[in-house]
């Protein structure tokens, strides 16, 4: 298995959803996993680690693995059938033993980064689907200046986290980025 971690997340216009890149620690190979807005968004919110006024689903994963003096030892993509990536979590527990668990890459993705576990990805699942990191190019596009300061936006991003909304979140922080960029 090889180590990756989450490069960064992109808006996938052909699917109108996104694509988290996860990147070899000691290569340049790429791969893209596509994944919905909801998935994006958890994401993005446990790289960034903010603090939700409330648990989010995955939020509850990790509270339960620990709840029950749980390990995550590591989350794997194992494979790629018909296009479609699958992946497992790993437990280990003294009360349940050790446990492999299928799950959606997704998911298991946002659970490994809250809970500091490594990420895998089978070597033949990096060389069917995976893309050098040269390969994956933005197009920018010309912007004005912004008529809202970066302070001002980035107080509606906490706010909206506060007030759970996180789709406006999403947005906000993507137009933060953009103007970080």
């Amino acid at each position: 298995m090889i180590p990756v971690k989450v490069l960064k997340i992109s808006y996938h216009p052909e699917s109108r959803s996104y694509a988290v890149i996860l990147k070899e620690i000691t290569g340049e190979k790429c791969l893209p996993v596509i994944v919905g807005s909801f998935e994006a968004q958890s994401i993005a919110l446990a790289i960034e680690v903010v603090d939700t006024p409330r648990p989010l689903t995955h939020d509850l994963i990790c509270d339960v693995i620990t709840g029950i003096n749980g390990k995550l030892k590591a989350v794997k993509v194992s494979h790629l059938k018909d296009g479609v990536f699958y992946a497992q979590i790993e437990l280990e527990s003294l009360e349940i033993g050790n446990r492999v668990i299928d799950a959606r890459p997704s998911d298991a993705i946002a659970v490994a980064l809250r809970m500091n576990a490594p990420i895998l990805v089978a070597p033949n699942v990096l060389d069917l689907a995976g893309v050098n990191e040269g390969s994956l190019t933005e197009t920018k596009i010309p912007t004005k200046k912004p008529t809202i300061s970066l302070k001002g936006l980035k107080d509606k991003l906490k706010k909206a986290v506060e007030e759970e909304e996180y789709e406006m979140a999403a947005k906000l922080r993507d137009k933060i980025s953009s103007i970080e960029s």
